[in-house]
Parts: structure tokens; C-alpha cells; sequence
């Protein structure tokens, strides 16, 4: 779906809900909240303009690699999307600049994560849903190790994620990363932390102490300011949450009617 006020950006919508918004003319304009909490990780990942080595699992239109081929040039970039007729669709339709430095695989994002090389990876974004859910393999203990795999000393892993009050999919997911990482932040609204309205929120990961204040500048200048809860307040919301084990994985939470819905 074009977008009226400008010239060559697009919607893209997946099943009637939105999956990814892009401006062809400026790859850095993140219309979504969750898409720009998103790139606060990789803002604040390495020193600005660094070159970084990316890994996206779920390409959708390719907005985050567009993102940080614009804001990190030299930056090498994998896209992992199962859906094949998708990548054809915004190949055809929304092209990226070739010479980027993305490349692109047709494939499901935890085989592929598996076969990668470990230590490749600054930056690990998660961005995959089967429809409107997180898959259940993509949720548990196995796929947080294989994440740290990846990663490199001291990367980043970032999330998006959706769960409304009382939180049961969001709590187990910090509970299942915290088995796999020293660190851990979450950035999210106050009205979804609230439990007023199912929402996303964006689970960050790492081995290096996070740089806190930073993302909280970042969130809290959002259009729809967010919050990040790290520390003893992101232990209290995990409470007694478990981690998922492979045999207890299931999806995220289907989102109530209306959600995500466009129009």
C-alpha cells in the first residue's frame, strides 16, 4: 500500500496486519515504534557510523538492513526469511540498493542460525512471526544458546516481541534468556507494561553491560515514548517465570482482534 504523503514509501501488510513500512527515498525513516527500538540496539551497539555485521532473522521488506546500510555504511548483513514468495514480491517491488552489503537467504531462521559460524555476528535481530506469532522454536533455551553462539563477544541480541498483561510468553521469554546472558533490558510503553493493551516490546540481550541510559534517551524521544526496564525491575517482572525448554515451546500469544490491524 503506498503511502499518501510520501512520494515512494510503502506499507506492507501480511493477513491484513502491518508488517513493515518503507521509504525508498530515506532507508533512516522509521515509521514503526517497534522498528526504531529496534534500531536504538543498533545505534547504540558500536560507536556511531561503524560498520557492523548483522544478522536479521525475518526480512519482511527489509527495513532494519536498509536502516543500518544507511546509518552504518560497509556494514555486512544476512536476512533470513522463510517465505520465500515474500523475498520475491519485495525484490520486485521494493528493491534495495545492491551494492548494500545484504544478503539475502530463503530460509527458516532457526536451521539457519544453526549453520551459522559462531563469532559472526555483532548484532543479532529477531523480528520473525508465523502470521502474527512468534514461531515456538524461535522461544526457547536451545535457540537463546544458539543465539550466543552466533554473536560475538560483547554483541547484541534484539528481539521484537507481543504480549498483553499478565505477561505469561514476555516473562518466560526474559526468564529463558536470562540462561543465556548476562545482561538483559527490555523497552516497551507504559500503557503495554501496564497491562492496559497487548503491545510489542523489544527484549535486548548481551554478554557487555548495556548502555541504559542511551536507549532510555532514545525511547523516551519516540514519538510514543517508551520505557526501558533493566536491573532489579526486569527481575521483578520476571518473578517466578521458567525458562521454555524445547518440549514446552509453544507460540506467542495470538493478539486480540483489532491489534495490529490496518484500516
Amino acid at each position: 500500500m503506498p503511502d499518501v504523503d510520501r512520494p515512494r514509501a510503502w506499507l506492507l501488510t501480511v493477513d491484513g496486519a502491518p508488517q513493515s513500512y518503507v521509504d525508498l527515498d530515506a532507508p533512516a525513516h522509521l515509521e514503526f515504534e517497534y522498528a526504531r527500538r529496534l534500531a536504538h540496539v543498533l545505534d547504540t551497539a558500536a560507536a556511531p557510523g561503524r560498520p557492523l555485521d548483522v544478522i536479521h532473522l525475518g526480512g519482511g521488506a527489509l527495513t532494519l538492513p536498509r536502516y543500518a546500510a544507511a546509518t552504518r555504511p560497509g556494514s555486512r548483513q544476512d536476512v533470513v526469511e522463510a517465505d520465500r514468495g515474500l523475498l520475491r514480491l519485495v525484490a520486485e517491488q521494493l528493491p534495495w540498493e545492491r551494492d548494500a552489503g545484504i544478503t539475502v537467504h530463503g530460509a527458516d531462521a532457526g536451521q539457519w542460525l544453526d549453520a551459522a559460524p559462531a563469532d559472526s555476528a555483532d548484532v543479532l535481530v529477531a523480528d520473525v512471526f508465523g502470521g502474527s506469532r512468534v514461531p515456538a522454536h524461535l522461544t526457547t533455551v536451545s535457540y537463546a544458546k544458539a543465539a550466543d553462539r552466533v554473536l560475538r563477544p560483547g554483541g547484541h541480541y534484539a528481539a521484537n516481541l507481543a504480549d498483553g498483561a499478565p505477561f505469561a510468553f514476555l516473562r518466560s521469554q526474559l526468564a529463558t534468556f536470562a540462561e543465556a546472558f548476562e545482561e538483559l533490558a527490555l523497552i516497551a510503553e507504559p500503557s503495554v507494561l501496564r497491562g492496559r493493551r497487548f503491545g510489542n516490546a523489544v527484549l535486548i540481550a548481551s554478554h557487555a553491560p548495556l548502555d541504559i541510559a542511551a536507549l532510555a534517551r532514545r525511547a523516551a524521544s519516540d514519538a510514543f515514548p517508551a520505557r526501558v526496564e533493566h536491573g532489579e525491575a526486569l527481575r521483578r517482572l520476571i518473578g517466578d517465570a521458567k525458562a521454555v525448554r524445547d518440549e514446552d515451546a509453544v507460540p506467542s500469544p495470538e493478539p486480540p482482534g483489532g491489534a495490529f490491524s490496518v484500516g
